[in-house]
């Protein structure tokens, strides 16, 4: 048994010491080294990929902002261009309820003018007990005139009767120019019609004579 166990060592050195092993290992650590190397360059391979997609992506997210910049902008001015429609629109049907009577209105001013005329051209004298039928009619005729004028300013229709007052282009027609004693130039001096507003605009100016 002895000299078995001293067999198998001297075996076991004798592949140890052997020179073709020797000469093998410096090839099993060069592939070692080779392998080792190896995954290396695959780990770089893998960071400059990974490195690469980031940045493409990196490239995409600056797109998508960009993108989600510009859908922001057209998105605020097309809201500010509804809300500006919307305002329009309701500041148009405003004008059209205030206004939308100005035609019918326009008619109704000849009307009021011929009844101012009427009243104005009785001789108050004339309006007596006496003649109750001159009475009657000129009665009727002022009951007439006044309330044509309620009803001018129940929708809005005010009489412009600028005598005395500074005179304005806006509001008065000059249709002539003359001194006038005790007038301060470029006052009213004559009123030949009046004029009317409707809700602030003016509807037909006042034709007025202007001291000078």
């Amino acid at each position: 048994m002895a000299s078995w166990c001293v067999r198998a060592v001297r075996q076991s050195y004798s592949l140890v010491a052997s020179p073709a092993l020797l000469r093998a290992s410096p090839r099993l650590l060069c592939t070692a080294t080779q392998q080792k190397n190896g995954q290396g360059s695959e780990e770089e391979a893998e960071k400059t990929e990974i490195s690469e997609a980031e940045k493409v992506l990196m490239e995409q997210k600056s797109q998508v902002e960009e993108q989600l910049k510009d859908m922001t902008e057209k998105y605020k001015r097309a809201l500010a261009d509804t809300e500006n429609l919307r305002t329009r629109s309701q500041r148009m049907i405003e004008d059209a309820k205030l206004y939308g009577i100005q035609g019918f209105c326009k008619d109704l001013l000849d009307v009021a003018d011929i009844l101012e005329k009427a009243t104005e051209s009785v001789p108050k004298e004339e309006v007596t007990s006496q003649n109750p039928h001159l009475k009657d009619l000129y009665d009727g005729l002022v009951m007439t005139k006044g309330q044509i004028q309620k009803v001018f300013t129940k929708h809005g229709l005010v009489k412009l009767n600028p005598e005395g007052l500074k005179f304005d282009p806006y509001e008065h027609e000059a249709l002539f120019h003359t001194p006038v004693e005790g007038k301060e130039p470029g006052t009213v001096a004559l009123v030949t019609k009046v004029g009317y507003k409707l809700h602030g605009r003016t509807l037909r100016p006042a034709l007025v004579g202007v001291a000078k």
